[in-house]
């Protein structure tokens, strides 16, 4: 405890002098929430510092390995770091796929070249990801993919689309799905491989949502052309890693939409309640939305603590299992809930769209409401999450 203790000071004493003042607070700004890559952009030249910063010490992934850039932080360790960020309500210094699902992911299944090459420009945020996985007729049904790979010499030639490619415009490389043998069953002949988008015969489309947003793409692959070597783990051994991945994404889904009654959700839902439905005293008048809130924070509260189990489980090496569906079905559910009660407290002001009226917060609780939608539907359905649960969990007959 007293080695724990000199390290709390030691970071705190690091954060003070590193963290620059003007990012206090901005922990819940989607501004400052910085995915780096090729093209990346800051909100202003101190989250820029933030990041280098944070990297140059390994903290963007503080508990990845040193020799491949990381912070090397125990489990507790990395529990003081963030500790420390949430003290100050500081934004963490790099977001996005990299560090939440294709960096775990190479560190159990890729070779040492892959992970020496990948590994430490995901710590430093020079490579932004995205994920090549649904496809137009293979969605939650994902073992039924079609984009084709062919191999020639030390190459593959890729030939397909996907789609739901999230921010697949402003990423630099891809972890992609294909089919290496169309004679194979369906979870089998499928090869899990990274590609550089800057790779000829790649051309992506931004995809509009009813939010009004595009944050999700189409891809479109035509003979492209990518080394055999990007290959991760094995030749038609895909889908192994594929659902590994999965995990990843689910446990990353659930946390972003189930943050804790403590954290920004929680702040968000209270600040909301006080400008629109509550009277001078702070108290919400309608008693119906208060019961709603209490349980909405309750409910935050235990989910996160729940989710900060597993988290601890995975610093102490443990892989994701099937529990992280019931994470991502609660999560996002729960996400739904919140913007449903966000739009009740601010009733007819909470209906705009665009125009004269509205101040920017109204307007974002309509667009978020509308988004929330279909966070039951990506990352896998909760219809198929709830079948992976009675299956793997409960072990109930088919």
């Amino acid at each position: 405890m007293d080695e724990l203790n000199e390290f709390r000071e030691e970071l705190r004493a690091w954060v003070e002098a590193s963290a620059p003042s003007s990012l206090d607070g901005k922990a819940s700004d989607p501004a400052y929430q910085t995915w780096g890559g090729r093209r990346a952009t800051f909100p202003s030249e101190d989250a820029r510092l933030w990041l280098e910063r944070a990297a140059a010490r390994g903290l963007t992934a503080p508990t990845w390995p040193r020799e491949y850039g990381g912070g090397g932080l125990t489990r507790e360790q990395a529990r003081v770091f963030d500790g420390e960020l949430a003290r100050r309500k500081l934004p963490p210094p790099l977001t996005g796929f990299g560090i939440t699902m294709i960096g775990p992911t190479l560190l159990t299944y890729g070779t040492e070249e892959q992970k020496r090459e990948h590994l430490p420009r995901i710590v430093q945020g020079e490579i932004r990801w995205c994920q090549g996985y649904s496809e137009p007729n293979a969605g939650s049904d994902l073992a039924s993919l079609q984009c084709a790979a062919r191999r020639d010499g030390d190459a593959f030639v890729v030939n397909g689309q996907k789609t739901w490619t999230s921010y697949g415009d402003l990423s630099d490389w891809m972890f992609l799905l294909v089919r290496t043998d169309p004679s194979a069953k369906k979870q089998q002949g499928i090869t899990f491989i990274l590609v550089d988008l800057d790779t000829p015969g790649i051309s992506i489309r931004p995809i509009r949502l009813i939010s009004g947003a595009s944050p999700f793409c189409e891809t479109f692959l035509e003979n492209v052309r990518i080394p055999a070597r990007n290959v991760v783990h094995e030749i038609n051994q895909g889908w192994t890693v594929a659902k590994a991945l999965l995990g990843h994404e689910r446990t990353m889904i659930a946390s972003v939409f189930g943050q804790g009654g403590r954290s920004r959700q929680g702040d968000r839902v209270l600040d909301v309640a006080r400008r629109h439905a509550a009277d001078p005293s702070g108290r919400i008048d309608d008693p119906i939305l208060r019961d709603r809130t209490a349980q909405l924070l309750m409910d935050q509260t235990c989910f996160e603590l729940t989710m900060q189990r597993s988290r601890d489980g995975a610093k102490l090496g443990h892989r994701p299992g099937p529990e992280t569906s019931f994470f991502k079905v609660y999560g996002t559910e729960l996400n739904q809930r919140r913007q449903e009660l966000l739009v009740a407290f601010a009733g007819q002001e909470a209906l705009g769209w665009e125009g004269d009226g509205y101040d920017a917060d109204e307007l974002t609780l309509t667009r978020e409401w509308l988004r929330s939608r279909g966070n039951t539907i990506e990352g896998g359905t909760s219809e198929i999450q709830l079948n992976i649960i009675a299956k793997r969990v409960l072990e109930l007959p088919e």
